[in-house]
């Protein structure tokens, strides 16, 4: 089976995973997509028929901002996730935009070492199934003939996955529901893919606690040449919390409310990414490194902020293939006189 995998590879990263180590240490859970996850994306479509990826990565960090004047700089959080997802693409336009649809299932391994995987109130070590990740509507527009290209959609997590503890975060699963608009534009053209991705994590609450994270914007940013069938270049990312948690006193059992936990953090990483075109297949790695990282709670004073993000290192692999294409329309027969 032959398929465009260079076009696919164009759009497998919009679905991607969702896994946010904070869950094993924090109560405010920072984002539910994982940042990068539209590295090597753009907001091009593949041909009709339904595509597969399998994506796989481990990220490796540690704790950093002001908590860590207390516990140290060397507590450790590492994930390795596994993610299935399927990429449907029946052939329709809408406003003369290409339509498609995404469904991602992630599994997800982590870990904490250091200082707060001997306070019993942290699991150490959590395994399952994290929420559903599903995109209804992508659809992706073409500005004529200069190369470049726009796509929008909405993706959502259910909540749906391994949910354990007082406060529903003691597993992988998250028990809200997010709503991530996202908007990608790109430049496809001579073997160039210039793609800058935007989207943003809206939260309801967690059911079990109350509590409401705050809106996480995420950008990645692609910049790819392809010559032959290798594709290389560098690759970044940032993701920053930009509006605060909530937690009303009468719905939230959270004990001191967002007061312990960070209300705005940013993370930037920078690195590369190479993939080959075997044909009916394709693989992709990229990895990064975080260079830039904080965290703050400015409700409280300084002294007493016990606010941390993980910073580290991730690297991503995504192999992807078309695991069905509609039939072509049969040939007219030659008749002859």
């Amino acid at each position: 089976m032959k398929s465009n995998i260079k076009a696919l590879l164009a759009v497998a990263g919009l679905a991607a995973f969702a896994f946010s180590p904070a869950n094993a240490f924090e109560g405010g859970v920072q984002w539910q997509g994982k940042p990068g996850a539209l590295i090597g994306a753009s907001a091009g479509v593949p041909p009709p028929g339904i595509y597969m990826f399998n994506q796989v990565f481990t990220y490796q960090t540690n704790l950093v901002g002001p908590l860590t004047n207390v516990i140290g700089t060397h507590t450790g959080v590492q994930a390795a996730v596994d993610v299935q997802g399927f990429l449907f693409v029946p052939g329709w336009t809408f406003l003369g935009a290409t339509y498609d649809a995404v469904l991602v299932q992630p599994f997800i391994m982590a870990g904490i070492s250091g200082p707060l995987n001997l306070n019993p109130a942290f699991a150490g070590n959590i395994s399952g199934v994290h929420n559903t990740y599903f995109v209804p509507v992508e659809l992706s527009w073409k500005l004529g003939t200069s190369g470049f290209a726009v796509k929008t959609g909405l993706g959502i997590y259910a909540p749906d996955g391994t949910v354990q503890g007082p406060f529903g975060l003691s597993n992988v699963g998250n028990p809200w529901w997010t709503f991530i608009p996202e908007v990608i534009v790109s430049y496809l053209a001579n073997g160039w893919n210039l793609t800058a991705a935007f989207q943003e994590e809206f939260n309801t609450k967690n059911s079990v606690d109350g509590y409401t994270t705050g809106d996480i914007f995420r950008a990645d940013f692609t910049v790819t040449k392809t010559i032959g069938k290798w594709t290389f270049g560098p690759v970044a990312y940032y993701v920053g919390q930009v509006s605060n948690d909530s937690c009303p006193a009468f719905t939230c059992t959270v004990a001191g409310g967002t007061l312990g936990n960070a209300q705005r953090f940013n993370l930037f990483a920078v690195g590369g990414l190479v993939e080959y075109n075997f044909g009916p297949a394709s693989l992709s790695v990229w990895a990064t490194q975080e260079v830039i990282g904080n965290a703050k709670n400015a409700a409280v004073p300084a002294a007493a902020d016990v606010s941390t993000i993980t910073q580290g290192m991730t690297v991503f692999a995504t192999l992807s293939y078309r695991i069905w294409a509609p039939e072509a329309p049969a040939a007219a027969p030659m008749i002859h006189k």
